[in-house]
């Protein structure tokens, strides 16, 4: 993942590379191939045409975002998988009973990941066993929400509340989520699926609302790694602590094959979704516990 942070800067493409210039002299490059994604939050950048139609060939998606860390647009390639018209098509026609059953399996996923991830902090983390298992298809019952009103005071403090317009752990939180985000869009385009095509996220307005979705089990992972920030003392979105946040794509998880990093997980879940969608598939291909291997 790349971030260009820095006011003023022009992206390019030459050859295999992104480079990055500032002033007319060229500060630094990096293989193409080598990026899951570019997150612009900075001012003033400019583009070439034909780095745009670089990361759009290698599904490299290309994310601006907003004063608050928030995306505000994302760069989709208009041609990602062989059978994207198939699969679109599957997606589209999928039935609600489908789409509330895979919104179950995540919402379970998320809740098993919370508590995951304050059993490795050491905090309060009985009860969300329970609160995973009653979840219904579709979740009418809300648990996803009631759940995350007894996470985040155990989590951050009782004082803490989850504000995406707030600053310090917030902004944090936003900026991992963002990073996380791009990844899974680009595993959803990867996989030949359309990423407004939701399943509990359908706003008219929301353009990725499949990413919103299929990132819910990987949230507490996100988490995890802004209270490590915290508890080493961090208290602002820095370049430090950025980087530091940005590793949530190539962190490790237990699946069924092993350790694979985030990323490559995100990737067989979009699959599964669309084995799902294709009626070859009832469950979707999540890691066995959402939360890295060494917290």
């Amino acid at each position: 993942m790349v971030e260009i942070a820095e006011d003023g800067r022009h992206l390019a493409r030459l050859r295999g590379f992104l480079t990055v210039n500032a002033g007319g002299t060229e500060i630094g490059r990096i293989p193409l191939d080598d990026i899951a994604a570019v997150i612009a939050s900075a001012h003033g950048i400019t583009y070439s045409n034909n780095l745009l139609v670089a990361l759009a060939e290698r599904g490299t998606p290309l994310v601006v975002c907003g004063s608050n860390h928030r995306p505000a647009a994302f760069l989709w390639a208009a041609d990602s998988h062989h059978e994207q018209s198939g699969r679109m098509a599957d997606q589209a026609a999928a039935s609600l009973p489908l789409k509330k059953r895979l919104w179950a399996q995540l919402v379970v996923a998320k809740i098993e990941g919370q508590k995951a991830t304050l059993e490795a902090v050491g905090a309060v983390h009985e009860g969300f066993a329970l609160l995973a298992r009653k979840v219904r298809s579709g979740d009418p019952d809300n648990v996803e929400a009631q759940a995350a009103r007894r996470y985040w005071p155990l989590l951050f403090g009782k004082d803490f509340r989850r504000d995406r317009a707030a600053g310090e752990t917030n902004a944090m939180l936003n900026y991992c989520y963002t990073v996380l985000r791009a990844g899974t869009a680009r595993a959803i385009m990867a996989a030949g699926l359309h990423p407004s095509l939701g399943l509990a996220h359908r706003q008219r307005g929301n353009a990725f609302a499949l990413a919103d979705d299929f990132m819910e089990p990987f949230r507490p992972i996100a988490d995890l790694l802004v209270h490590e920030l915290v508890g080493d003392g961090e208290s602002e979105l820095n370049g430090d602590t950025k980087s530091r946040l940005a590793r949530i794509l190539i962190t490790d998880m237990s699946t069924a094959e092993g350790t694979s990093p985030v990323g490559l997980c995100l990737e067989r879940l979009a699959l599964s979704a669309a084995r799902c969608f294709a009626g070859e598939a009832q469950k979707l291909d999540l890691p066995r516990r959402t939360l890295p291997l060494e917290a």
